[in-house]
C-alpha cells in the first residue's frame, strides 16, 4: 500500500467506518457509503441515508449532510495528492432535501490543482431520477500530516 495514494484513501475510509479513525462523528455521518468507483483524484459512492442523521421531519440533517461532503472531499483530496490536507475554504449549496433510507448517489472530483491548494467537488443526486441534492466545493490545502497523526486529533 506505500506509495499508493489510491489505496492508503480507501484504506483511510474503511478505517473510519470501522470507527477506527476519527471521532465517532464520522462513523454515524458515513454509515453505509459504498465505493462504487475510484481512481485518483475521482470517486462515486452509493450511500442509503441512515436514521441516525435525520433531521426533526425525517430529512438528511444539513449538518450531517456538510459533513459527508467534507470527509468524502478530503478523502478524494488524498487520493489525488498523496498527502492530508486541510479545509482552507468549503462553499455547500443545498437544492432539495432526501428523507432517511432514501438512496442517493455521490460523485468526488478534483477540478484544480495550484500546488499547495487543491480544489474538490462533491455532488450528492437522489438515484433514479438525478435530482441534485447538494454540492460541496471544498479548497484543500495540503500539510504534513500523516494519516495516522490524523487518527490521533
Amino acid at each position: 500500500m506505500e506509495g499508493d495514494p489510491l489505496k492508503k484513501s480507501l484504506a483511510w475510509l474503511h478505517g473510519v467506518l470501522q470507527g477506527k479513525i476519527g471521532h465517532g462523528i464520522e462513523t454515524r455521518v458515513l454509515q453505509g457509503l459504498r465505493v462504487i468507483h475510484a481512481e485518483k483524484g475521482f470517486m462515486q459512492f452509493g450511500f442509503v441515508v441512515p436514521n441516525v442523521v435525520s433531521d426533526v421531519d425525517g430529512n438528511w440533517h444539513v449538518g450531517a449532510l456538510a459533513s459527508l461532503l467534507n470527509l468524502v472531499g478530503a478523502i478524494t483530496t488524498f487520493s489525488y495528492a498523496d498527502c492530508v490536507s486541510t479545509v482552507a475554504d468549503f462553499n455547500s449549496s443545498y437544492y432539495s432535501t432526501v428523507k432517511i433510507q432514501e438512496h442517493v448517489e455521490i460523485e468526488s472530483r478534483v477540478l484544480a490543482d495550484k500546488g499547495k491548494l487543491i480544489h474538490v467537488v462533491v455532488q450528492v443526486r437522489k438515484k433514479g431520477n438525478g435530482e441534485v441534492i447538494a454540492v460541496g466545493n471544498l479548497w484543500m490545502a495540503s500539510n504534513k500530516l500523516t494519516i495516522a497523526q490524523m487518527s490521533n486529533l
